[in-house]
């Protein structure tokens, strides 16, 4: 019983911490605006960046960033009260789901967030080292000739699954699942930037001060 409610607090920190409304605080506090109604009306780094400032993005992408690997860090305090190494995963996983959850729909910005690649990508760190570092260098080589953030984290996450499960052969399924879902959430959640790309009215990323 004692396991069951510290798990329990495990996945309410898990979601309280994703639910930190990092560039909703900071344009309201810093720049008296609120970022939703600005840009894209996302509440993520990339319109934080283009309405705020290169400073501000990068504010807000270290921290929704360090969102994802805090709740993975969570998960890590109950190492010892979860002997299967399965059951283990499968739960600092399920603290990193909630998170991810927590930053798209924060309890303390009326469930209005971000897309969650800021997060996702700290998780992806945290539990899939190895594969963090493809997926960047796949982001990297897609954003420096178009500029489109869009497109460069949607091709990151299609090829985060295909790297776990085909190049590094994954076996624990909480893994597989967890990449694969996590990628069609991301999809999800840019849905209407994938139709613009489409239609070739994407808007590119620039750097401002």
């Amino acid at each position: 019983m004692v396991i069951e409610v510290y798990l329990i607090i495990g996945i309410i920190t898990a979601y309280l911490l994703g639910s930190i409304p990092t560039s909703v605080w900071l344009g309201k506090f810093f720049y008296g605006i609120d970022i939703r109604k600005h840009g894209s009306g996302n509440a993520g780094a990339t319109n934080a960046m283009r309405i705020m400032g290169t400073k501000a993005g990068i504010i807000v992408l270290t921290v929704d960033f360090l969102k994802g690997v805090g709740a993975i860090a969570i998960g890590g305090m109950f190492q010892n009260q979860i002997p299967s190494t399965e059951y283990f995963v499968s739960y600092r996983l399920f603290l990193g789901l909630i998170a991810l959850m927590g930053h798209m729909f924060p309890v303390f910005a009326n469930f209005r967030g971000g897309k969650g690649v800021a997060t996702m990508a700290g998780i992806v760190l945290a539990v899939f080292p190895e594969v963090f570092f493809i997926c960047l260098g796949v982001f990297v080589s897609i954003f420096i000739p178009t500029r489109y953030v869009s497109l460069s984290s949607i091709v990151a996450a299609i090829a985060f699954p295909l790297f776990v499960i085909f190049v590094f052969k994954t076996e624990l399924l909480p893994k597989v699942i967890f990449s694969i879902l996590t990628t069609v959430i991301l999809l999800v959640t840019h849905r209407k930037n994938i139709q613009r790309l489409i239609k070739g009215r994407e808007n590119k990323i620039l750097f401002k001060i």
